[in-house]
């Protein structure tokens, strides 16, 4: 089984709780501060709902659900021969779930991720000292992080852009260093 993720940024989780309720005929598949996906089958959809205040209607990220890391792992190969940058994680916490995956860079700057579910988490997946938002933008990035641009509203180094991609970013975090420029 493989469906299409779609992670989206909301100002109000309720609210688009409610209205993707409405919508799909269906009730969230996980609900947690700040978070709430829905993994439908028809359509094949896996929607997850972000609450990021200020960003809501934007995209976080996007992504393709398989069924197992053997699938993860195949993907990471034919990316990697392909000459698309990737990063893995294997083994990651993040979104409330613990999984193997790899990221990859569209040509306009959106992250994909290939993931398989491995387990449910009780934590967002960085470091518990975060709150919600900051949660959210170790572990998935932003827009303008995704495209180039760090906290402090400067373009990252070229030379440290491998370390400023979302998931390294997370670790970071997660360890108590800043690797971002």
């Amino acid at each position: 089984m493989s469906r299409i993720q779609l992670a989206l940024n909301v100002d109000d989780l309720d609210r688009a709780v409610t209205f993707y309720s409405t919508l799909f005929a269906a009730e969230p598949a996980k609900r947690k501060p700040g978070y709430a996906n829905f993994a439908l089958a028809e359509p094949p959809l896996k929607l997850v709902l972000i609450e990021n205040p200020g960003q809501g209607g934007s995209v976080n990220h996007l992504g393709v659900e398989v069924d197992s890391s053997e699938r993860v792992h195949g993907e990471i190969a034919r990316l990697s021969e392909a000459g698309l940058f990737t990063e893995e994680q294997i083994a990651t916490t993040c979104c409330f779930a613990t999984q193997d995956k790899v990221w990859v860079t569209g040509a306009d700057e959106e992250r994909w991720e290939v993931y398989t579910v491995l387990a449910d988490s009780e934590s967002f997946g960085t470091a518990p000292e975060l709150g919600d938002a900051e949660a959210v933008q170790a572990c998935c990035g932003t827009p303008g992080e995704a495209a180039g641009d760090n906290a402090s509203g400067g373009t990252r180094d070229t030379a440290d852009s491998a370390c400023c991609e979302p998931a390294a970013r997370a670790r970071a975090v997660a360890s108590g260093a800043d690797c971002c420029r």
